[in-house]
């Protein structure tokens, strides 16, 4: 199964969420992938999203760059989940993403509310929306086990 997660500009949320996912699920079969709806055309992964993905998880992701939303990304994906609910419907509006297979992230796991938005925040911001997604994607991976029965 590939998660698609969607956000604005793929430098924060959607790139933190692909990697905490990828790090921390342990489904065989499972992965993910990330995109923005917008993006600036080279732009890189925040340097605050950047260090704490190399502080809490070991990751390097200091040179990945922003990968705009489309029908190929659209078509791989077996799951759609979105960082805020206008991201959702604009990419259901704009992009034709299937409704049957996409949703907000908290939406999904049945968590009120949107995953915040730590751009141009200072590291703090960053540090609470990181562990926002840490807790959202524990939730699905969760739900993800008990669907295919994995205890």
């Amino acid at each position: 199964m590939k998660i698609l997660f969607i956000c604005t500009g793929n430098t924060c949320r959607s790139c933190m969420a692909e990697t905490i996912f990828n790090r921390v699920c342990n489904i065989d079969g499972m992965e993910s992938f990330s995109a923005g709806v917008s993006i600036l055309k080279g732009s890189i992964i925040s340097k605050n999203t950047s260090k704490l993905l190399i502080d809490r998880l070991g990751c390097d992701v200091s040179k990945r760059e922003a990968v705009q939303l489309d029908e190929l990304l659209i078509e791989e994906a077996d799951l759609i989940l979105a960082m805020s609910n206008s991201v959702k419907q604009y990419a259901i509006s704009y992009f034709k993403v299937p409704q049957n297979v996409t949703y907000t992230l908290n939406e999904y796991v049945n968590v009120k509310g949107e995953v915040s938005d730590p751009y141009g925040g200072d590291l703090s911001i960053y540090k609470k929306t990181y562990e926002q997604l840490e807790y959202l994607i524990n939730l699905l991976i969760s739900k993800l086990k008990e669907g295919n029965g994995i205890s």
